[in-house]
């Protein structure tokens, strides 16, 4: 997997944290219903933090490479989303996305890495279209939406739905995109299907508004001394 490969995922894995909507509305059985709560939630939010699974198949040796940790999200403005996540298990790993750049750092082996997004900035921010505090007219003029049908999700009661990106470079990784969306709007799971049949699946619990964290709590700072490997 490409550096710019693994950012695209990156973005899709946090995107997966949409905010939750104003009340406990129901799950609707229609795509208009489903809208109507993520256009409520696009207007309140403005950050959270949530634990994190994350599985990544790859089909062609049957392996499944689980990570486990913690999120925090914080929307400085429309077009500027900022994340921080945190993995633990099996090892400890940091990765950030915000102010056009993307950050790793592995304790264990002080790897750290930097990139600047720059012209993958735009198809990162149409991937955040899926969870950020958008609304159904910024996704639909990014994908392709269409009602996935009735689930239940760790004892809860959701909708899903289906995305097919529009744009070519996100097809290149991500043929389609499933979110499940809880009675209280909130996106509890995702799944990003890749081509060769590989997909990302993300699981997320304990999610909780945090309209006020600081700036720190979204940046990584790399220790002082580490060598930074500045990617291409």
């Amino acid at each position: 997997m490409t550096r710019n490969h693994f950012a695209l995922v990156l973005a899709c894995t946090l995107a997966a944290c949409a905010a939750p909507a104003s009340g406990e509305p129901q799950a609707g059985n229609t795509l208009e219903e489903v809208f109507a709560r993520m256009n409520q939630a696009a207007a309140t939010f403005k950050g959270l933090t949530a634990d994190v699974r994350r599985l990544h198949h790859t089909e062609v040796v049957n392996v499944d490479d689980v990570e486990e940790g913690t999120i925090a999200v914080k929307r400085v403005k429309p077009k500027d989303t900022r994340i921080l996540i945190k993995m633990t298990k099996p090892e400890t790993k940091f990765y950030s996305i915000g102010e056009g750049k993307f950050r790793s750092y592995v304790p264990k082996s002080q790897d750290a890495q930097e990139a600047d997004l720059g012209k993958s900035k735009d198809i990162v921010n149409q991937v955040m279209l899926l969870g950020f505090g958008s609304n159904s007219t910024e996704l639909t003029a990014a994908y392709t939406v269409r009602l996935g049908g009735p689930d239940v999700v760790n004892g809860e009661k959701t909708t899903r739905i289906e995305m097919i990106p529009k744009a070519p470079e996100i097809l290149k990784h991500v043929k389609r995109c499933d979110m499940w969306i809880s009675e209280k709007g909130l996106t509890v799971q995702q799944k990003f299907l890749e081509p060769g049949d590989d997909y990302l699946f993300v699981n997320y619990t304990h999610m909780a508004p945090a309209p006020n964290l600081p700036e720190s709590a979204v940046r990584l700072e790399f220790p002082r001394g580490v060598k930074v490997n500045k990617l291409k």
